[in-house]
């Protein structure tokens, strides 16, 4: 949520930057904000002279009445003051949730870094790495004609007949080795992410409640992207909203609201989290896209980074995020290019975001495969999530993350980029003590 004293200090600025996103879309009811902010500033004026009305006449009574001179009038007076006063306090207590529902649909503000444009196509190219080259290498090319996860998966047990039969469209089973190389990776990710980059392992809920949701921004904007978890049994009572449950649609949303309504020690921070679970997303707006393999599930895996950071360090730990993801994939020798966001390519929450996007020869394109943002105060302002700073007051953290990686893209891609023309997999020297040190995966 943004900080409201920016809107009151200085609308235009924020409309101008908030409209670098997507133009098409209202983000701010600019009339409704200024009616109510002139409301507000209106009660608290009147406010403010009722009670020094109030004093004044307070003042005036006690030695009129040592006087033994009449105050009825001056009593009836500030009797309708008191009422009107209250009256008043009424309205601003009333205002307050009306102006904080309208702030919760409005976006972050970007970053002064973050380039200008209007879709995926305004987004800048920050640097590629093959491993076969390394660094600025463009992806090596396959001798043969590459196959796609799908055809090279089913031989390996990748089964989207069953995933349908169990539960619809956009849902895969996997059995025998092809379970076994997702397990592996997960692992693998995680293992890296704990023990080369510092991060505390963590479980957490697959169904979160709706404060936490809308700590991080989920709720209430993007609640069509949800799956709602319903309690089962017939003589189940409605449930209310506050208590609503939904399952999460990553594991950025509970690791970051560790935080919520906590004041964290300075010498804390930063907290590096990660959690490998499954994630649930509806896929509300993909209609018609990615049909096909694994591309876009309805549930899929990933290992989740999250940093909670000092304000003044949050662009580094930025920074050293990417880095984190990247390392999985110059591990699992992936080629990929780092890209950062435009304004209007990023996600409501955040201020700045590089996209990681991991090559895949039988699409011969990269897809992305890790998003790594900065939300600056964002979802802290909504989570009042704080430190105790140097002065000894209390400030918001900037929150932080990213994936490090979806573990069924990297599934895709591995299979795709290390296919043999024989349809065996090679297995990259990083996965292969998870796999039992088997160095190739084939059919049969």
């Amino acid at each position: 949520m943004l900080d409201i004293n920016l809107l009151r200090k200085d609308l235009p600025s924020v409309v101008a930057r908030l409209e670098t996103r997507k133009k098409d879309q209202p983000y701010l009811d600019v009339a409704r904000f200024t009616a109510l902010e002139a409301e507000r500033k209106t009660l608290q004026t009147r406010s403010e002279e009722i009670q020094a009305r109030r004093n004044a006449l307070n003042k005036q009574i006690g030695p009129l009445k040592a006087k033994g001179e009449s105050v009825e009038a001056l009593m009836a007076e500030v009797g309708a003051l008191k009422s009107e006063q209250e009256s008043s306090a009424t309205r601003l207590e009333a205002l307050q949730p009306e102006l904080q529902a309208l702030l919760l649909g409005v976006p972050n503000l970007p970053h002064a870094s973050v380039p200008v444009g209007s879709s995926e196509a305004d987004n800048v190219e920050v640097r590629r790495w093959a491993p076969v080259g390394g660094a600025g290498a463009d992806a090596p090319a396959l001798s043969f004609e590459p196959r796609d996860h799908v055809s090279l998966g089913e031989p390996l047990g990748l089964d989207f007949e069953m995933g349908v039969k169990l539960a619809g469209s956009r849902f895969t089973v996997m059995k025998g080795s092809i379970a076994r190389l997702h397990r592996a990776l997960a692992q693998f990710m995680i293992d890296l992410q704990t023990q080369q980059h510092g991060y505390t392992e963590c479980y957490v809920p697959y169904i979160v409640n709706t404060d936490t949701l809308r700590g991080t921004g989920q709720l209430p904007k993007f609640e069509g992207d949800l799956f709602a978890a319903k309690k089962g049994g017939q003589d189940a009572e409605p449930v209310p909203d506050t208590q609503a449950l939904y399952l999460i649609p990553t594991s950025e949303v509970p690791l970051t609201n560790f935080v919520r309504d906590t004041v964290t020690p300075e010498a804390q921070l930063p907290l590096r989290l990660t959690a490998h679970t499954p994630c649930f997303r509806s896929e509300a707006g993909s209609a018609g896209r990615d049909t096909r393999g694994m591309i876009r599930q309805h549930q899929f895996d990933k290992v989740e980074m999250v940093q909670i950071t000092h304000p003044e360090h949050s662009y580094d730990a930025l920074e050293q995020m990417v880095g984190h993801a990247e390392a999985v994939l110059q591990a699992l020798e992936l080629p990929y290019r780092v890209v950062l966001l435009c304004t209007g390519d990023m996600g409501a929450g955040a201020a700045k975001t590089y996209d990681l996007e991991v090559w895949l020869p039988a699409q011969d394109t990269y897809r992305e495969i890790s998003s790594v943002s900065n939300c600056e105060a964002f979802q802290a302002r909504r989570m009042q999530a704080r430190f105790k700073n140097a002065q000894g007051k209390n400030e918001l953290v900037h929150t932080l993350n990213g994936s490090g990686l979806a573990v069924g893209r990297a599934l895709v891609a591995l299979l795709e980029n290390h296919q043999r023309a024989d349809g065996s997999i090679g297995i990259p020297k990083a996965l292969q003590p998870y796999l039992g040190g088997c160095e190739e995966l084939r059919a049969g």
